[in-house]
């Protein structure tokens, strides 16, 4: 074990890697991480995780790579993704996240744009696009994770092994450039968002000084970590606060993993707990649910069970986040006793922006008001604007549009937006979302979808509209085709019915058209994050929401 006092530092505040060197001199022996393989906990101490992150650093160096240099990283969560990531750190490195999920033109657009010269290849479900980038870049160095993978030039473990650990402490500056992060691109290719050193570690620090940490907390890595949101509230969070991290065996396994490591901190998306309340569901209707909620000693008994189902049973924080989410879904978590924290960020702002934490009941529907350190507004135009010290440093290669998102200080969202008397935001869709119908009124989609998850049974929907003489609805229905189709559309039916009648004439959805095809990731429908990319939705239906025949209601996709 080597000596992990810090030299010459120039530091404001701890960063997450120096927090990481004091827990391996100060808890060296405690376990840090927890990967699960083949149904058991493989462990890594905070001195094994150090080391072998000191090792890396020695590594790259070996292969040429020098400071300053970019490294990518593909891969899904599992420990050795954070362990690169403290190496980068370590070694002074900058990181280049790319989604596991990315198809071969995103990761070659990343590869290329980053003019990274190595990346680590690590856990993925289908190796093909990575496999496919890979033979257009023949001088990039390549290292493997040890887990089933595409083929690389070296192995973590061979590395590791054949490396001593670097003796060299870094003396980073506030300003300096921690990491590239590429946007999910739901308008075109990704953007490289430049974060810092000292933009991430102010960050992840108020983070903690606001939901704070306790003894015998225990985090769950499983959304990308690739997004900033996993990227600041659990992996900065982990090495900031000394906080063990476990991390998933696989998709199919997902739900007895939770419950194997059961997470006292725990955030997902709006489709994945969307997806735990229809399991539910499915094994507890909603009718006897309701029955037995209101029955006082077997409503105790029903809550603890159903938490128990989901391994979140110890959990005092939960949080959702990196799109809208249904005020509906979360009142109905808060029925069966699950309070579920909405939060609202962005790349560029470290996902650190608006938390509804405490949790307040009555402030469901808002995305929370501004963490500590956060200052918002509402331009005239009704775009949220942020100002803190967790923003970021620009646009990489793109000076454009970084003067068009950074202006005096403040960072221009792109999303519209109100505040309340006490501050907490309502987020009613992006800017460039709001759409022109042919009669030349305009409608912001966002609103109109979150309330229509609250009065419809659809997984997904996205209301397009540009150009068209009216809004048409594209939707998904659960469990396609399988269900009676003239009951379903009576009921969409009196759902259209009420939602019109809340909308201005202008706004009245014209049509619905039920889609067959689930939108994914793999289709490019879906970024990485689960966000839907609209304006190819818009793009792929717009025929036929042009030639909607008068008079009908509803379309079924053949």
């Amino acid at each position: 074990m080597t000596d992990f006092a810090l030299k010459g530092d120039k530091m404001t505040q701890p960063k997450p890697y120096q927090q990481m060197l004091k827990w391996a001199v100060e808890r060296g022996d405690e376990v840090f991480l927890r990967q699960i393989i083949n149904r058991e906990f493989k462990d890594f101490t905070y001195t094994q995780v150090v080391d072998q992150a000191l090792s890396m650093v020695t590594a790259l160096l070996d292969k040429g790579l020098v400071p300053g240099d970019k490294v990518a990283l593909i891969s899904k969560n599992c420990a050795e993704w954070f362990i690169a990531d403290l190496a980068m750190q370590l070694g002074s490195y900058i990181s280049v996240p790319i989604f596991p999920t990315a198809g071969s033109d995103t990761i070659d657009h990343v590869l290329s744009h980053s003019e990274s010269k190595a990346v680590f290849v690590g856990k993925l479900d289908d190796t093909a696009a990575i496999e496919t980038s890979l033979r257009q870049f023949p001088d990039l160095i390549t290292i493997a994770f040890p887990y089933p993978t595409a083929a690389c030039q070296y192995q973590w473990d061979d590395l590791v092994a054949a490396h001593p650990a670097s003796a060299e402490r870094p003396s980073h500056r506030d300003e300096d450039l921690m990491s590239i992060v590429y946007t999910s691109g739901t308008s075109g290719l990704p953007k490289g968002a430049m974060l810092s050193y000292g933009a991430y570690a102010w960050s992840v620090q108020r983070l903690i000084d606001h939901i704070g940490i306790q003894e015998n907390d225990r985090l769950f890595s499983y959304l990308p970590l690739a997004h900033i949101t996993e990227r600041v509230y659990i992996m900065g969070s982990a090495m900031m606060g000394g906080v063990p991290t476990a991390f998933p065996e696989s998709l199919d396994t997902f739900i007895d993993d939770v419950k194997m490591q059961r997470p006292t901190l725990f955030i997902s998306v709006p489709r994945l707990w969307t997806l735990f309340e229809q399991r539910i569901q499915e094994k507890l209707p909603e009718a006897k649910l309701n029955i037995l909620l209101k029955i006082p000693f077997v409503s105790g008994l029903i809550k603890k069970k159903l938490a128990d189902g989901l391994g979140l049973d110890q959990a005092r924080v939960l949080g959702c986040g990196s799109a809208p989410v249904s005020a509906g879904l979360l009142a109905w978590y808060k029925k069966i006793g699950l309070n579920i924290t909405e939060a609202w960020g962005m790349t560029e702002a470290y996902a650190y922006t608006t938390l509804n934490y405490p949790f307040r009941a009555d402030k469901i529907g808002t995305v929370g008001n501004a963490g500590p350190g956060i200052e918002l507004k509402i331009a005239g135009d009704g775009e949220v604007l942020v100002k803190g010290g967790g923003l970021f440093s620009g646009y990489y290669k793109n000076e454009t549009a970084t003067n068009e998102t950074l202006i005096d200080g403040w960072l221009h969202t792109g999303d519209i937006g109100e505040l309340d008397n006490e501050g907490y935001l309502t987020i009613n869709g992006r800017k460039n979302d709001t759409f022109k119908t042919a009669k030349g009124k305009f409608v912001s989609p966002v609103p109109i979808e979150k309330r229509l998850f609250e009065l419809s049974n659809v997984e997904m929907m996205c209301l397009i509209g540009s150009g068209l003489p009216g809004p048409v609805l594209l939707a998904l229905p659960h469990s396609f085709p399988d269900f009676d189709r003239e009951r379903y559309e009576r009921k969409i039916q009196k759902v259209i019915e009420t939602m019109n009648s809340e909308l201005e004439s202008h706004a009245h959805i014209k049509g619905v058209y039920l889609i067959k095809e689930p939108w994914s990731i793999e289709n490019g429908l879906l970024t990485p994050t689960l966000k839907i990319k609209r304006h190819l939705l818009e793009k792929k239906y717009h025929d036929i929401g042009a030639k909607w025949p008068s008079g009908q209601l509803i379309q079924w996709e053949d």
